[in-house]
């Protein structure tokens, strides 16, 4: 397949929201601010990039049960794809590579990795291809929307995103902060950490951290119940010692008021109390 990358309407958003990511791990806020700028500037609901990136978000994430749902989503895509504004779209395109390019001067920003390449890559073909009309590679084409009709009857749930996204959650914020503690301990992670991460981001977005506050202090209490359920079987006197210095300092945590500190010193408890139980 022909596949340009910097004019892949799904990969270039992707490739945003982690150096936008990268930026904040570094302590770069005035880089991330740019990235955001971008972001918010080029895809906005005003523009025929945003409507394109719509679409393709649409057959990126959409999950359905048959090929014949499949090939009616595809019928139906087609169609809005040859309603947008071809002239103004590649426009923005060359706009959104220029302003990246020279507002960012970012080495890396093309060779991050992005998730689902192959299948990003495949969508914006086909889009650009059904906009040629007669002028497409015709058995190139069916040949990839026979592709996306497989994609599209793929489960793309994953168990780290169970929660259920309020409209009016900013879910570029929830993508960055994810981001943000997936890059910076990359698989160092657990899935109940992961979770644990996802649970704080919505929860400060939806409940002003009500609920990660609730489930934050449960951890702690079972932290010290685990610790407790040690000192009435064990006899050495070095290992009580610092079983009460920890749980001193565990006692001593503040959970009323949220933040990446607090919740990676959260994820070490819930370490904490998985090896204990391992022991």
């Amino acid at each position: 397949m022909n596949h340009n990358k910097k004019r892949n309407v799904g990969i270039i958003y992707e490739l945003l929201v982690k150096a936008v990511s990268a930026y904040l791990v570094e302590d770069d806020k005035s880089k991330a601010q740019i990235a955001l700028d971008i972001l918010g500037k080029h895809y906005n609901k005003k523009t025929e990039l945003f409507k394109e990136f719509r679409l393709f978000q649409a057959l990126a994430k959409s999950t359905v049960k048959d090929a014949s749902v499949a090939a009616a989503v595809l019928a139906e895509s087609k169609a809005a794809s040859r309603r947008f504004n071809t002239v103004k779209l590649n426009n923005e395109k060359s706009a959104l590579i220029r302003e990246i390019n020279y507002n960012l001067k970012d080495q890396d920003f093309y060779h991050r990795n992005v998730p689902d390449y192959r299948i990003y890559a495949t969508i914006q073909t086909l889009l650009n291809s059904w906009r040629e009309g007669d002028r497409s590679n015709l058995s190139e084409t069916v040949v990839i929307e026979s592709t996306l009709v497989d994609w599209l009857k793929t489960d793309k749930q994953q168990v780290s995103e169970h929660v259920e996204v309020d409209s009016n959650v900013d879910k570029l914020v929830v993508k960055i902060m994810n981001e943000k503690f997936n890059n910076k301990y990359a698989n160092k992670l657990t899935l109940e950490q992961k979770n644990l991460v996802n649970d704080y981001v919505f929860s400060m977005q939806n409940d002003d951290g009500v609920s990660i506050k609730s489930k934050a202090m449960k951890i702690q209490q079972d932290a010290i119940k685990e610790m407790k359920l040690i000192r009435s079987t064990e006899t050495n006197p070095v290992i009580l010692e610092k079983i009460d210095l920890v749980e001193k300092r565990v006692n001593e945590l503040d959970f009323l008021d949220m933040n990446d500190d607090k919740i990676v010193k959260l994820m070490t408890l819930t370490q904490l109390i998985n090896e204990i139980k391992e022991n």
